[in-house]
């Protein structure tokens, strides 16, 4: 893995340090990028830790498909009120198959499927993101406990096989809105996401 670049970034969420590394990982050694927004002290304490992949509908577009906006926004609220904390961003565009492949997945969506069928259609597994890179980063950045920020089990399992202990896992449950109902709860019923209120 490599570190690639940092800066100072101001947000409305307060000043981060903006960092890029990319390295080869999965079973393809395939190349993968991702973004870390460092805020604090992140050494003293297990730093409040959110895994994020790229979304490009809902983090820019305001997508009421999925939650990934309300979760990005509500991970750099949580770390700015803590004043410390680390967010990872990958580049994992609709869990790991890509814009496009994603699109048509919406499309048969529309047509009646879940997005876990969706994809498996289109010849994808359900889920096809890896997360080998955060383990790395985190390491990187000296951290090697984190509270994670996280619905997600096999991010927690993932941070663990890659030597990072997960000290607490925290829900990173927002508000749910009638598009993206029947999303969560297949994210629940068919990925084994943790959620109280579903």
């Amino acid at each position: 893995m490599r570190h690639v670049a940092s800066a100072d970034f101001p947000t409305r969420w307060g000043k981060f340090r903006i960092m890029g590394f990319e390295g080869e990982f999965g079973s393809d050694q395939r190349l993968e990028t991702a973004i870390a927004l460092v805020m604090g002290d992140v050494h003293s304490s297990p730093p409040l830790v959110r895994i994020h992949s790229q979304c490009l509908t809902g983090d820019v577009f305001g997508s009421l498909r999925c939650d990934c906006r309300q979760q990005l926004e509500m991970a750099l609220a949580m770390i700015a009120e803590q004043g410390s904390g680390v967010l990872i961003y990958e580049q994992q565009e609709g869990r790991g198959i890509g814009l496009m492949a994603k699109l048509q997945a919406y499309e048969l969506q529309d047509a009646g499927l879940d997005t876990v069928e969706a994809n498996e259609r289109l010849g994808f597994k359900a889920d096809h993101r890896e997360f080998g890179l955060p383990a790395q980063v985190l390491k990187a950045l000296g951290i090697s406990r984190v509270r994670l920020l996280s619905n997600n089990p096999e991010k927690v399992a993932a941070l663990e096989r890659g030597g990072i202990e997960v000290a607490e896992r925290i829900p990173c449950e927002v508000a749910p809105n009638a598009h993206a109902e029947e999303y969560l709860k297949t994210k629940k019923r068919k990925l084994g996401h943790l959620f109280t209120s579903r």
